[in-house]
């Protein structure tokens, strides 16, 4: 009776060792499958989205480039121009970003170094001394004639003094805000250059801007559609110099980020800050239609500055740019600046280009990453 026992005894642990086993080496092989599901998952995330932290894919395609109805002579002529595969930042590059960069390299930007006796022979020495371009409202009372009356030469500006020596990004002690999370300004072109390089990245061509500001809405007036909305993106509201309403709820540069995107989730494609591109101003898009990923010629001409031969496009509008002056702020539109300027309304984002032969050409489909 005890053998007996003992033999049952034996088989019913031998059934739970089974048992144990079997249920061991089902969670093993779960294990195996979700480890390898993860895996193909990233390897298909990497293939979808191949780009890095902070960018946005935007598949290629044909698009309109430039305006028909525009009164601005230079964004007529608009052509077919293709772009192919590529990604681009999210947002403006902020000051964050940028002081990572000047932390790791030491750069001095334009703005921070004294004017060149070569390029300037006849100034005195006290006026040589390292500043920018800022941007000042109109004065009760004060006729404005021209944008001479809005623009100011101040001494110690630059991207870490926005407007003048005492006004630092960050000053708590004053009570003014960390300004981390603000598009970088008075960056000149060749500060953006820089720090694209640094980056392994690059400026944007004006056909890769303009098709990834346009968000799938091919023909559109604006970045949203075709009807205008002071809601929809930092701009001036009033009357520009001389009063702004603050309807959107920025009386100057907002954080980026602060409106909605645009239809491939890109920020502040429209007013906020303008945006360097690498193209050469030409009036009008004629040598750029039906051409692929198209480079403008290597020097501008602007019958408005016909003396400068370096000029290069801008795109987007400002937080300056009003219905009743400027009114740049719709994807076709542009103009042009100077490669050594840096102002309070001009940054920059930047693109990375991707193998065309490794992805599809597409329109109208985008990933991300944040």
């Amino acid at each position: 009776m005890n053998y007996r026992h003992s033999i049952i005894n034996s088989k019913s642990e031998n059934i739970r060792d089974e048992k144990k086993y079997c249920f061991l080496t089902l969670i093993f092989i779960q294990g195996i499958a979700i480890a390898l599901l993860f895996i193909n998952t990233t390897a298909l995330a990497a293939t979808v989205n191949p780009c890095p932290q902070g960018m946005v894919m935007i598949s290629g395609g044909t698009f309109k480039m430039g305006s028909d109805n525009s009164s601005f002579v230079e964004e007529r002529s608009p052509g077919d121009v293709t772009v192919t595969n590529f990604c681009i930042d999210k947002y403006e590059v902020k000051n964050a970003q940028f002081g990572e960069f000047v932390k790791s390299t030491g750069y001095v930007t334009v703005a921070e170094r004294p004017l060149s006796q070569e390029q300037f022979p006849d100034l005195p020495d006290e006026q040589r001394l390292p500043g920018s371009l800022v941007f000042e409202m109109a004065k009760p009372g004060v006729k404005q004639v021209s944008f001479l009356s809005w623009w100011h030469w101040t001494t110690g500006a630059n991207w870490q003094h926005p407007f003048g020596p005492d006004s630092a990004l960050a000053q708590p002690a004053a009570g003014i805000a960390s300004k981390s999370n603000y598009p970088v300004v008075h960056i000149a072109y060749e500060d953006a250059l820089a720090y694209a390089k640094w980056s392994g990245k690059s400026l944007p061509t004006e056909a890769q801007w303009e098709y990834a500001a346009r968000g799938g809405l091919d023909g559109a007036t604006y970045a949203w559609g075709n009807e205008y909305s002071e809601h929809r993106a930092n701009t001036w509201q009033g009357i520009f110099p001389i009063f702004n309403t603050k309807a959107d709820g920025h009386l100057g540069i907002a954080p980026v980020g602060s409106f909605a995107p645009n239809g491939y989730g890109l920020y502040d494609m429209t007013g906020n800050v303008w945006e360097w591109t690498t193209d050469f101003f030409q009036v009008g898009h004629d040598r750029k239609s039906h051409q692929i990923n198209p480079i403008a010629l290597n020097q501008s001409f602007d019958p408005k500055k016909p003396d400068e031969s370096k000029l290069h496009v801008i795109k987007g509008g400002s937080y300056l740019c009003a219905p009743n002056y400027c009114s740049r702020f719709r994807p076709a539109a542009r103009e042009s600046e100077s490669p050594d300027t840096g102002t309070t309304h001009i940054g920059f984002r930047l693109v990375k280009n991707l193998v065309s032969s490794t992805l599809p050409l597409m329109k109208n489909n985008n990933g991300t990453t944040d």
